[in-house]
């Protein structure tokens, strides 16, 4: 009998959650669940999600920035259409896919001067391993350099320059010679360059958990040292790229020029996973050093038809509706009103960020009140606060944000670049409802501190309970 997706999907739609925590991650969907998060998804257009009762979400996570195109675009799905109907000869292997060379001569035109060799990769986090083992054999040298809060993927190679511990912690040694800084220090930066074994410094051009960028002098200055003791500049453009911070690649915001330039999510268009390493010649002479060596770094699915159709379909959607330029009008516009709400609730400390990756921060109270508030919800957990503005972003107003990491008093938005002015205007509109909730205590924000504490431990009971049987 053949497979009927759609019969199949419709026949156990709502059930999403108890097969997936039955059989994938029981943990996830505790705190799906906890949190509110658990809806039952139906269809996708745009920046909306949608439930089985009509409803639409404002998705302003846009899936870690991977529909940055938003869901479903019709011209993406016309290019698979497409390429499926070829019955192209696809992943031959022993072959060199027009494809695959059509789309990285695409993607070099965006690239710095001497940046003109590509490595089509299956994600972001398979991008960056890449882009380790390159420094290492061009450089003959076997350090890297990574900020603390950087995250770059969590396969060993990339989580070994994760500055988490709570994502490193419980899986052993990791890869050897990663060498931890402060972000923006360049002086720590130079203290390590100067020891003469250092193949590259890795960095996110804007930091994806927390959203922190350096002072801008950092990024010149940076380069020039790298440069001058024969280390890489790699920049990590995986979740800024392709438009995300109001150019197409964040390091032009310095006019930087990378060694290695690594790139995945909003290529795909929300469809096929695609990453890429764009490197410069005299580096792939260095790791592809004759016949014999033409596939010393390799994948089976990396050049694959399904992704480069989407690859290159997505870049023709970015220029022709003009979507880095879009970014950067909508997140100045989203910045610029939640800048207007500071001097009207004293927790909201700092809006930053370029484009549509944007970090709101809060700060203690200055009032005796909502200062004993803010201490209650650290001293329960430092990672909580938080909830009481994405929870009720979604219960109250369906739009879907996140934390933008452990133990940080910031909310990430990260909206698709084809958000509208209408998209703005309902989360800031949102955003200040939750606002005045929060600056009531007790109030309704604050309960929901506490009923996620208390969801909390009681699903740490029930694991443990688990576990024992």
């Amino acid at each position: 009998m053949p497979t009927d997706i759609r019969t199949l999907l419709e026949a156990h739609s709502g059930r999403q959650h108890e097969i997936f925590g039955r059989t994938v991650n029981p943990q996830l969907v505790r705190v799906l669940r906890t949190i509110g998060f658990d809806r039952n998804y139906v269809r996708a257009e745009g920046p909306l999600l949608y439930d089985a009762d009509g409803n639409d979400y404002l998705d302003l996570l846009s899936g870690y920035g991977v529909f940055a195109l938003g869901r479903n675009h019709p011209r993406i799905l016309k290019a698979l259409h497409e390429a499926l109907d070829l019955s192209y000869p696809n992943m031959v292997q022993m072959d060199a896919p027009l494809a695959a060379g059509l789309l990285a001569e695409r993607i070099l035109t965006y690239m710095p001067e001497g940046v003109d060799t590509v490595f089509f990769t299956n994600s972001g986090t398979e991008a960056n391993e890449g882009a380790i083992k390159f420094a290492r054999k061009a450089t003959g040298r076997t350090r890297i350099i990574y900020w603390d809060h950087a995250f770059h993927g969590l396969t060993t190679g990339s989580l070994s320059m994760n500055g988490g511990a709570e994502f490193r912690k419980g899986f052993g040694d990791l890869l050897p010679g990663a060498t931890k800084i402060p972000m923006g220090d360049l002086d720590a930066l130079e203290s390590e360059l100067k020891k003469g074994d250092v193949a590259a410094f890795f960095f996110e051009p804007v930091q994806g958990k927390g959203v922190f960028v350096a002072d801008p002098s950092f990024y010149p200055a940076a380069q020039t040292l790298c440069r001058k003791h024969g280390a890489l500049l790699i920049c990590d453009e995986v979740q800024t790229g392709f438009g995300r911070t109001g150019k197409m690649f964040a390091h032009e915001h310095w006019g930087l020029a990378p060694d290695i330039v690594t790139m995945a999510k909003a290529l795909s268009g929300g469809f096929v996973p695609v990453g890429a390493i764009c490197y410069r010649r005299w580096i792939y002479d260095k790791v592809f050093t004759d016949m014999e060596h033409c596939v010393v770094h390799s994948n089976t699915f990396g050049r694959n038809i399904l992704a480069m159709a989407a690859g290159l379909a997505s870049l023709d959607i970015i220029e022709e509706e003009r979507l880095v330029e879009n970014a950067a009008l909508m997140g100045q516009l989203i910045m610029d009103g939640v800048r207007e709400m500071s001097g009207r609730f004293e927790m909201l400390s700092e809006v930053r960020g370029l484009g549509l990756m944007i970090g709101i921060e809060f700060g203690e109270p200055r009032s005796l009140t909502l200062k004993a508030g803010w201490k209650l919800v650290h001293a329960m957990n430092q990672s909580l606060f938080g909830q009481m503005i994405t929870v009720p972003l979604m219960k109250e107003h369906r739009i879907l944000t996140q934390v933008a990491g452990h133990h940080l008093d910031v909310v990430k938005l990260l909206p698709p670049l084809v958000i509208d002015e209408s998209h703005v205007g309902r989360f800031l509109n949102a955003f200040e409802s939750v606002m005045k909730e929060c600056h009531k205590f007790p109030g309704s924000a604050w309960k929901v501190t506490k009923d996620l504490a208390a969801a909390a431990a009681r699903s740490g009971r029930t694991a443990k309970e688990e576990a024992a049987t």
